[in-house]
């Protein structure tokens, strides 16, 4: 009995390291499926916008962060002109 009861508490203690760990990275993975969606949405409304988006472009989107992707969101719907997309990325980098 002795034996099991220190196995039990050396996994309870386990999980008790791991739950932080555990934790950590499905919020990680969580913000990552939230960015993929969102850079999905901005892609296809940017397509719905201007046609279908060279690679370059979609490639400067996808490395834009969550924030980033936001303002993008807002900022397309006074892009009249796809120039005004490049522009706008344009201003990101600085």
């Amino acid at each position: 009995m002795q034996v099991n009861q220190n196995s039990e508490e050396d996994d309870r203690e386990l999980i008790l390291r791991l739950k932080p760990l555990y934790q950590q990275d499905r919020e990680q993975a969580i913000q990552e499926g939230n960015k993929q969606g969102e850079q999905r949405l901005i892609i296809r409304l940017l397509n719905r916008r201007f046609g279908e988006i060279d690679s370059s472009t979609i490639e400067r989107v996808q490395g834009l962060s969550i924030e980033q992707l936001e303002a993008l969101g807002e900022a397309l719907l006074d892009f009249s002109a796809i120039s005004d997309l490049e522009a706008w990325l344009n201003q990101q980098i600085k």
